[in-house]
Order: structure tokens, then sequence, then C-alpha cells
């Protein structure tokens, strides 16, 4: 027993009788439904069988098609009906789909070699590794063209004698009877999934971004309600954007670019104002150091950013001293730097003592040990090793 798909003759069917052929805990396979199983990248539809909703639609290898309930029912005759916001999205994107598709064919022979449907955008994946902005938007727009010519969209089953006179875009992955989808003579397409009455039903199609993905590259779109929502929300963010700067919403980029390059500026006055402050705090650092016989050793435990630690040590020994610096942070650090020793020799001797491991030259060594707690106990092995030198 199979099940008679609806769908395949009047996509907008909406509501319909049927009978329960079979069970299986919360699923139920009727024996004519027009609720679209998953498949060829588009998701199941939803709605309600007996007022309890279908959260999922599956064939299986018998055709077969099993609706997921979110409560059993015990009625064998049963009243269904389809969420057609959802269905009407499925169909507006998914025939948007080949409608861009059939587009980059045409214009530029990239084949579509991949398709997803998900619940926020359209992606394919087509036969290239680049496409220019320029070559996006002309593929953009002959499909807004065919859309707005609002041609009829025919959808058939065809023999074999038949499919041979029609010019598919991509011949059929199935034997047997051929399903053919057809937007005017614009696109023929083998596909088992639902479509508008129409070309002028998809509404428009906005491409979003695109993106390399090994040897393909992966269009991202919306059409229809989605491309509207899409650009809506766009609208007025960009509106938002424009009246902070008090400017048109055609001047907003050149704003955006004014605010970074003052950013830029800002950010390396920051930098410079910040190394000095360093510079200045190093040699604070030596004036005061500990002298070890002719070294100015400067020992401590800080709780900064480990750059910034590193950046004030290699000052220290820059302004004469040595520094003998740990990190307290999630993962504990030693970093020691200066002249007239051999730092690395140092560095290692104190973590094979306390349970870490690292290394560096004789001017700067850093490495890492197990507990923050051995900081200070590290710094004094390191400090009375020093007097060796």
């Amino acid at each position: 027993m199979s099940t008679e798909r609806l769908y395949w003759h009047d996509a907008y069917l909406r509501e319909w009788s049927a009978q329960i052929v079979a069970r299986d805990q919360q699923r139920v396979a009727l024996d004519r439904s027009a609720f679209y199983p998953e498949g060829g990248g588009q998701p199941a539809d939803h709605g309600w069988i007996n007022g309890v909703a279908v959260v999922d639609v599956q064939a299986d290898d018998q055709d077969l098609v099993w609706h997921t309930l979110a409560a059993p029912i015990d009625a064998e005759s049963v009243e269904c009906r389809l969420d057609w916001q959802r269905r009407f999205d499925h169909m507006q994107q998914h025939h948007g789909q080949h409608l861009l598709s059939a587009a980059f064919d045409q214009l530029f022979n990239w084949r579509t070699v991949g398709f997803h449907l998900s619940g926020e955008y359209v992606t394919i994946d087509l036969a290239t590794c680049e496409a220019s902005p320029e070559q996006l938007a002309e593929a953009e727009t002959l499909a807004n063209q065919i859309i707005w010519q609002n041609l009829p969209i025919v959808v058939r089953f065809v023999s074999a004698e038949e499919l041979a006179s029609i010019a598919l875009r991509k011949a059929p992955s199935v034997t047997g009877a051929i399903r053919v989808v057809s937007a005017g003579d614009f696109d023929h397409s083998a596909c088992g999934g639902t479509h508008p009455n129409a070309t002028g039903a998809v509404g428009q199609i906005h491409i979003r971004r695109s993106e390399k993905r090994g040897d393909s590259l992966r269009i991202e779109f919306v059409c229809g309600g989605r491309a509207l929502q899409d650009l809506r929300w766009k609208n007025a963010t960009l509106g938002r954007i424009a009246a902070g700067f008090s400017v048109a919403q055609q001047q907003t980029e050149q704003a955006v670019q004014r605010l970074r390059d003052q950013e830029q500026q800002v950010r390396k006055q920051f930098q410079q104002a910040e190394l000095q402050l360093l510079e200045f705090e190093a040699k604070g650092l030596v004036e005061q150091a500990q002298p070890i016989g002719q070294l100015k050793v400067v020992a401590h435990v800080w709780q900064r950013e480990p750059q910034i630690v590193r950046q004030l040590a290699n000052l220290v020994a820059q302004a004469g001293g040595v520094a003998l610096f740990g990190v307290a942070a999630s993962k504990p650090q030693l970093i020691f730097a200066g002249q007239g020793l051999d730092c690395g020799a140092l560095l290692r001797q104190v973590v094979a003592a306390v349970g870490g491991k690292g290394g560096g030259s004789a001017q700067q060594a850093q490495g890492g040990i197990a507990e923050v707690n051995d900081l200070a106990a590290a710094l004094e092995l390191a400090l009375s090793n020093l007097q060796s030198y």
C-alpha cells in the first residue's frame, strides 16, 4: 500500500479527509495526504490531524507517508489541515531556488550541485569557485525578471518519450515516470517538491552573501516573505545607524568609514600612551630593583594580561634590569627577561623543580606551571639560583 500524494496535483490544497492505514506509536500513515514529506532539500510540512499537531512527515521505502504527531489519536477517519503559512513559504523558497539556479546556469554555465532550505534562508552550491558582485547581481536580476513576468508554473508527470523532448536543466536521478516542473520556457526541472502556480508568487529573490566552499561557491539567499523581512530589518537598522550619524542613509558607509578611521587613530594613540606608561613603570621598577651582584632584579607576581607582563619584562630588560615575572592566570606563567644571565637556562631549572615546562633564549624565556600558588616559590628559587651569577 502507498499513500496518494495530493500535493503532487494541487499544491494549494489545505484541508482534506483521509483514513489511517497504519500506526507506529505516535506516527500514523494515511491513505491520502497533502503533507509533504522531508526530501530533496525541502523540509517536511506541518499541520494538524484531528486537531493534533503534525511535527514531522517522512516517506518510507514502500512509498507510505508517515506523520509524527504531538499526541496519539484513536480515530480511523481523520480530518487534516495544512500549516499553510509554512507550506507557502517553502514553495516560495523552493521555486525561487529553481529560478536562481537556472539563471546562474544560463548566464555562466554554473550548475547547481547542492541545495538546502532551512528555516531562515536557502543555499545553493554552484560548480564554480568564485563569482564577482556583478555576476551575482546579474543572476539575481534575471531571476527576479522571470518572477515579475508571472510565468505559469506547470507541474506534470511525463513518460520517457515526452521527457526526451524537454530540455531539462539537470538529468533526473530517478527512473520511471518523471515529475517535471516548468516555469514557462525559462526552466524545466525534474522535482518532487511543492511549487506555486506562477512565478509571481515567489515575490522576489534577494541574495544575501556568497562563500567559497572547497571547489564550489555557496550562495545564500531568501525569497518572498523572507526577503521582505530581511530587507525590512536591514532598512530599519540602516536607518537607525544613519540617524545616529545624522546623515542620509546613502551616506552611512562613508560615515562608518570615518568613524573607523578615527577609531584606528585613537587606538594608535592609546597604544603609544600605554607603551609610554609601561616604559615609565619599567624604569621605576629597575630603579627600585633588588641588586644581586651586578644584576638589578625585579621579581614579582602579576595579575595582568600575559602579553602586557611580557611587554613589561622586555622593557625592564631594555632599562638594564632583569625581570623575573609570574603571571597569575588560569594557566600560570613565568616570564624571564634580561641581560647578563641565561634566562632560558634559569627558567628550565625553575620549571623542572616546580613541575612545569618552558624554555627560551638567553635574553628571554617563558614557561608554564600547574598551580598559581607555586608562582611565589618559583620566583624565590629563581632568585636563589641567581646567586651563582
